[in-house]
């Protein structure tokens, strides 16, 4: 089988360089940006839910947030949350990440329906705002979602939140 990552080995060699942990150096660079990226998500949450805050926003970000119902605020909590300890979990070498994820971007797909279809009458998106607020964050939440399910396949994560060892 070919390494993913174009390293030549022979059989029983191993490659101390290329791996930590029993995992490619990349798992925990990706799991680190991700939850780099979900600390932003948790952050851009705390700060519409702070009044000060929140009047420092561009107007169209404003409207939507001191328009959002309860409903809408619960799932936006949970996506930004629930995305920040599936990473967490991920890097624990949890396989229970997987399913965090999926709440995430579901939580994700409630809120941008309230955002750009509910509210969305009063407020105009630039192409930039959209690509920023609508696309990258569906983007990671998906690939988030394949990767850690992909991480599983491949052995990297255990079976149990509680396990000791992958």
């Amino acid at each position: 089988m070919r390494c993913l990552w174009n390293c030549r080995r022979r059989k029983g060699e191993t490659v101390k360089d290329k791996a930590v942990s029993g995992v490619h150096w990349s798992f925990w660079v990706i799991g680190a940006f991700a939850l780099i990226w979900n600390a932003m998500g948790c952050l851009n949450f705390i700060m519409q839910m702070n009044p000060d805050l929140l009047a420092t926003m561009p107007e169209t970000h404003r409207a939507i947030a001191e328009s959002r119902p309860a409903w809408a605020t619960g799932s936006f909590a949970i996506s930004v949350f629930g995305g920040a300890l599936g990473c967490i979990l991920l890097l624990l070498r949890k396989s229970i990440a997987f399913y965090l994820f999926i709440a995430s971007l579901l939580c994700m797909i409630v809120t941008m329906i309230h955002a750009f279809f509910i509210s969305s009458s009063a407020v105009n998106f630039s192409p930039f705002e959209i690509v920023l607020a609508v696309w990258m964050p569906l983007v990671m939440a998906a690939f988030l979602i394949w990767y850690s399910k992909w991480a599983g396949n491949k052995g990297w994560l255990s079976q149990g939140v509680l396990t000791a060892e992958p």
